[in-house]
């Protein structure tokens, strides 16, 4: 049974926030179990996530295609090693048609509050188009990466041209011609600053932290290659192993001895010095702290871009923006018709006010107010039936983030597991389970290179230093922690009386609403 056939005040087993990578791949996997009794909401009209809100020139993946995919559903589609964004949404529209999905699909429902009802065993969930719905398990798939975000500069209202950020491409609006501003030197601009340099009569582009840079082993996947993967499906799996194993040895300098990273450093002012040759341009982007402390970027045409006569690589301050353009703080004024953000994502917000409301009537922005955390970035106290996917400190920066997601979604089928074996209304991971867990991982955070690199990231909450983003270690520990769910680390809660009934994807009425604690 889906959302759109449910009878009036029944609650669904399981609510689904979210269409990109993580919401998608949980309700595949809900399916492939039995599992029906879930819908999944999605605040756009189509499927994608991230690979649908962010489409500007460029937009690709920085990990190899074929470990950036379901391990139940190999592409053997690629065109590239390094697959282009409308590829990897087209990826994930064919899983929806493969397994069937559309059913259990509710598209332009965009959550406006989802609140725990105690009482009740579920939550309260409202939808910007009015609906109401109450569900007993809700899990989070919004992912970190969502919510755009854009810089406090005094008098950015006031400016008359053309503005948008990143995620908001404008299409619409021809930039051949146009003097731009872009802000930022982010993931996303090294990608689509190469694009637009040689469309504009100019382009600025105001540096405030230059990032390291890598030559990114980009290439055409042959016709034969892709002829190969069709038919003999293996070499694709023989090929996603290698490169998983070659991505994941490099955590051995991030996480394990960051002294490695010298020799990567090497690498990358090699790629510099190949492609820059003006001193003081060279100067400008070569970063003063050392590589991995902020996200390794990939690019082999970021630096040529940088070295046209149309380009001026701008590292003073932002002082104001007014209605034609933008004040350094030396006081030059550089008029632009056009201003560009490629300055990121609130990650360390992942959810506005508001938004999710927990035991007591907690906002979940109160609990984190210093800093986020979870259990395996996937649980969190005082949040019964409440799952996170791509939660706190699940981020990567050595390997891809599905082999992350495939995990912790494993990690929520178990929960379903446990709460129906042992016909628990509500499970909520204990307090003294949460904080331990996050004890050691900010340990072995305080010795990575995120944190001794020298440098300030977005990896790292802006309130308090802690790095409340990125999983510290190899990622097959990742996978070893959460293949197996323990109920022993969660309170169970049940009513008192209980008819037969399959829980928690289907839940019978109860004669009382007293609870009790195991």
């Amino acid at each position: 049974m889906n959302a759109s056939t449910r009878s009036l005040g029944e609650p669904l087993g399981v609510a689904i926030i979210g269409t990109g990578f993580a919401g998608l791949g949980m309700a595949i996997r809900l399916l492939q179990r039995g599992h029906t009794d879930f819908a999944v909401f999605e605040k756009a009209g189509s499927v994608g996530g991230t690979w649908r809100d962010n489409h500007y020139p460029g937009c690709a993946c920085d990990v190899q295609s074929h470990v950036y995919s379901f391990s139940f559903a190999p592409n053997p589609r690629w065109t590239r090693m390094f697959a282009p964004q409308p590829e990897i949404r087209a990826y994930l529209n064919r899983c929806v048609d493969k397994f069937r999905l559309s059913p259990w699909l509710n598209f332009d429902h965009e959550l406006q509050s989802a609140q725990w009802d105690d009482a009740a065993h579920c939550w309260r969930l409202a939808f910007a188009n009015g609906r109401r719905i109450s569900a007993r398990v809700l899990i989070s798939a919004m992912g970190g990466l969502s919510r755009a975000a854009l810089p406090a500069i005094p008098g950015v209202e006031s400016f008359a041209g053309k503005a948008f950020h990143s995620q908001h491409w404008d299409h619409a609006y021809a930039l051949e011609g146009k003097r731009v501003a872009v802000i930022g030197t982010g993931a996303s601009a090294i990608q689509f600053v190469p694009q637009i340099a040689p469309k504009v009569a100019k382009l600025d582009l105001f540096q405030r932290t230059p990032p390291w840079i890598m030559p990114k082993p980009d290439r055409a996947l042959s016709p034969f290659e892709q002829w190969m993967f069709r038919t003999l499906p293996f070499t694709q799996k023989i090929m996603r192993t290698g490169l998983y194993w070659l991505l994941e040895s490099r955590v051995l300098g991030f996480a394990i001895h960051p002294s490695l990273m010298k020799n990567v450093q090497k690498i990358a002012l090699r790629h510099i010095r190949h492609h820059v040759k003006d001193p003081a341009l060279r100067a400008a982007v070569t970063p003063d702290y050392t590589i991995g402390c902020k996200r390794v970027l990939i690019s082999n045409d970021y630096y040529p871009a940088l070295t046209r006569e149309n380009v001026d690589v701008v590292t003073n301050d932002i002082a104001r923006i007014d209605a034609t353009g933008v004040i350094t703080a030396d006081g030059r004024h550089r008029e632009v018709d056009c201003i560009i953000y490629g300055t990121g994502f609130q990650v360390a917000d992942p959810f506005p006010r508001g938004a999710i409301i927990g035991r007591d009537g907690v906002d979940i922005v109160d609990t984190w107010r210093n800093g986020a955390h979870a259990y395996l970035g996937t649980a969190l106290p005082g949040y019964p039936n409440f799952f996170m996917l791509v939660g706190p400190n699940t981020g990567l920066g050595h390997n891809s983030m599905v082999f992350m997601i495939e995990s912790q979604i494993e990690y929520v089928l178990g929960a379903l597991d446990a709460m129906k074996k042992d016909r628990a209304d509500s499970i909520e991971v204990r307090p003294s389970v949460e904080a331990r867990f996050n004890e050691r991982i900010q340990q072995k955070l305080d010795r990575a290179i995120w944190s001794v690199g020298g440098c300030k990231s977005w990896y790292l909450d802006p309130r308090n230093g802690k790095n409340t983003t990125l999983w510290p270690g190899f990622t097959w520990r990742f996978r070893q922690a959460t293949a197996s769910f323990s109920i022993g680390e969660y309170q169970v809660f049940r009513k008192t009386h209980h008819q037969d009934a399959e829980l928690p994807l289907s839940v019978a009425a109860h004669t009382t609403h007293t609870t009790e604690a195991a």
